[in-house]
């Protein structure tokens, strides 16, 4: 049978940096600690392409997930870039003409959370995880970078619409001003936060999801619940109101708190977040991000 994937191209010569598949949903056995839990996970996988070739065999992409991915069935992996760091690897194996493979993938993760002890719940995350395989013109083992990161949907509450309302009361109401009402939480506008954290780790080097999550939680003004009673949902808002935030203090404290809470990690170690807050007054959304490495994080340049 002639191999068309494989014949001259005719429409010019250029090679090509990725071409693959996507939005593959595959169901991913993960070995946590103390448990096995399986994720709904998506993937996309891709490799370079020659100029020298016409099309790239995508049918390899598709049975190789469908190979990897079901043998964790029985074999769970120890996490989701992990998974992907095979497939990378692997990708080269099955596609000799390529240089680059890429595989990125996503998934659902739940933990047990609750504003109380008594009103806990399976709150869901986003897990985000890759890795790109890279090999020389000599043919020798690939070299695998991998990132790992998480999503924490949280909300915000606005400092300034709250400080400019405290000026408007206190003008329409001067006992507000007497008693010290500084001290207390003031209406504000909310959002709906979205924040990404990423790590572009080197090899060998692993990082836990719940680490990632906490840091996102605790730079938000408060995380949000899928379970909460009156009270609690009052409780939710105070807490948030207390700690009001425009995505930028977002941004920063989230920075900050992960130069505190990975320690541990190698200077070399990129961080990459994302911030969106969805706007509810406006009709448009908020967002921040940045990219640096931890050493950077940790001793920044003097200004």
């Amino acid at each position: 049978m002639k191999d068309v994937h494989a014949m001259t191209p005719t429409a010019g010569s250029l090679d090509l940096h990725r071409v693959g598949v996507t939005g593959v949903k595959k169901p991913l056995a993960i070995q946590r600690p103390d448990r096995v839990v399986t994720i709904g996970a998506s993937f996309s996988v891709d490799v370079d392409l020659p100029a020298s070739r016409k099309g790239s065999d995508l049918s390899r992409n598709a049975e190789l997930l469908a190979e990897l991915i079901d043998s964790t069935a029985t074999a769970p992996v120890e996490s989701l870039e992990a998974a992907c760091h095979e497939i990378a690897r692997e990708l080269l194996m099955r596609h000799q003409y390529a240089t680059q493979a890429q595989v990125e993938a996503t998934g659902t993760y739940f933990r047990s959370r609750g504003i109380s002890e008594t009103r806990r719940s399976f709150e869901d995350y986003l897990l985000i995880a890759s890795a790109r395989a890279s090999r020389d013109s000599n043919g020798g083992e690939p070299t695998v970078l991998r990132t790992i990161g998480a999503e924490a949907v949280g909300m915000t509450a606005c400092p300034c619409a709250m400080e400019t309302a405290r000026e408007i009361l206190e003008g329409e109401f001067p006992l507000l001003k007497d008693h010290s009402f500084d001290k207390f939480p003031i209406i504000s506008h909310n959002q709906r936060n979205r924040t990404r954290l990423l790590f572009e780790v080197p090899p060998g080097v692993e990082v836990e999801v719940d680490r990632i999550l906490d840091a996102i939680e605790a730079a938000q003004s408060s995380p949000t619940y899928a379970i909460l009673k009156r009270r609690d949902e009052a409780q939710v808002v105070l807490n948030a109101h207390r700690n009001p935030k425009f995505v930028e203090d977002v941004m920063r404290d989230l920075l900050s708190g992960v130069v505190t809470r990975f320690a541990d990690l190698p200077p070399e170690t990129i961080v990459v977040a994302e911030t969106v807050s969805e706007e509810s007054i406006h009709k448009y959304d908020v967002t921040a991000s940045h990219r640096i490495t931890l050493g950077e994080l940790r001793h920044p340049a003097a200004g």
